[in-house]
């Protein structure tokens, strides 16, 4: 029987229902209007197409918007000083610097100079190391949107062997951690892994994000698993398609999320559940680090 299809689309907009009746009350009850900033830094196509998303998302869900534009030779403290003064600006509940940045740009740095309590990406250290004893504030918003597909199927991961394709610090290793706070026995893959095969083979969830197309093929994956597709690629005919091959993988597969309209709804709808939740937080007083003075290293 060929897998069911996890229809991102669907879920998210299921999401952003609640997302709304949150803007609402948050309006109601304390007079406060979620905000998220955006910063952009060159003229980066892709990262275009995904700011418009975010904008388009925000303005659906009552967020306000507000984006920051900058040359892609800007000087990286420019970036950092308008950083500092967002995390002051009591308007601002999330703060998020667009990927990639041009080379000269220590992202470090910039990432860390995000107010943790506005890090609605979930990229800066303490949310990052919050994942490793379960008590983040804000998840990555990618893994985040895997974990509420797989909720939202009914599919448990407890008890299961779950493999992730992928080790990047936005996807790959949060995915393996946040799916080991949910009793997963997880096993995480990369680039230099010899012999894929034998690793996907044995999963019973299959998280790929390794960006690169069609790199999972039906042979390399057990008969009933879950796979959930992160991967993103235009091929050169101009197609997107995933890290998994699709047509060939549904025929084995339990579950399956599409490329497009799986996994990448969720994304960014995420973003919208963790800027609703910072305004909350600001709201009931639940800030967790003082407020940094402008221009702080």
């Amino acid at each position: 029987m060929p897998a069911k299809i996890i229809d991102g689309v669907k879920v998210a907009a299921g999401i952003r229902v609640e997302c709304k009746a949150r803007v609402k009350a948050l309006a109601a009850d304390h007079g406060v209007t979620p905000g998220l900033a955006v910063i952009v830094v060159g003229n980066d196509p892709a990262s275009r197409v995904y700011i418009r998303n975010k904008m388009r998302a925000c303005a659906d869900v009552g967020i306000r918007s507000f984006q920051h534009e900058f040359p892609v030779d800007v000087d990286q403290n420019i970036v950092l000083d308008l950083i500092a003064r967002l995390n002051l600006d009591t308007d601002v509940h999330g703060i998020l610097v667009q990927l990639p940045l041009p080379a000269h740009f220590n992202i470090r740095q910039i990432l860390a100079e995000i107010s943790a309590d506005k890090d609605v990406d979930g990229f800066h250290l303490y949310n990052v190391g919050g994942l490793v004893i379960g008590d983040t504030v804000f998840p990555p918003c990618t893994p985040y949107g895997v974990v509420k597909l797989l909720e939202h199927e009914g599919i448990s991961v407890e008890g299961k062997n779950v493999v992730v394709v992928g080790a990047s610090n936005i996807v790959g290793k949060p995915m393996a951690l946040m799916l080991m706070e949910r009793e997963a026995t997880v096993c995480i893959c990369h680039a230099k892994t010899r012999d894929l095969a034998q690793f996907t083979i044995l999963a019973d969830i299959l998280v790929v994000a390794a960006g690169q197309p069609n790199l999972i093929r039906p042979e390399m994956v057990r008969t009933g698993a879950v796979v959930i597709d992160v991967g993103i690629n235009r091929l050169p005919d101009g197609k997107l398609v995933g890290d998994v091959d699709f047509e060939g993988v549904k025929t084995k597969a339990s579950y399956i999320t599409p490329v497009p309209g799986g996994v990448g709804p969720m994304t960014v709808t995420m973003l919208l559940v963790n800027t609703i939740l910072s305004a909350e937080r600001r709201a009931l007083g639940h800030t967790r680090f003082p407020e940094r003075t402008a221009g702080a290293a």
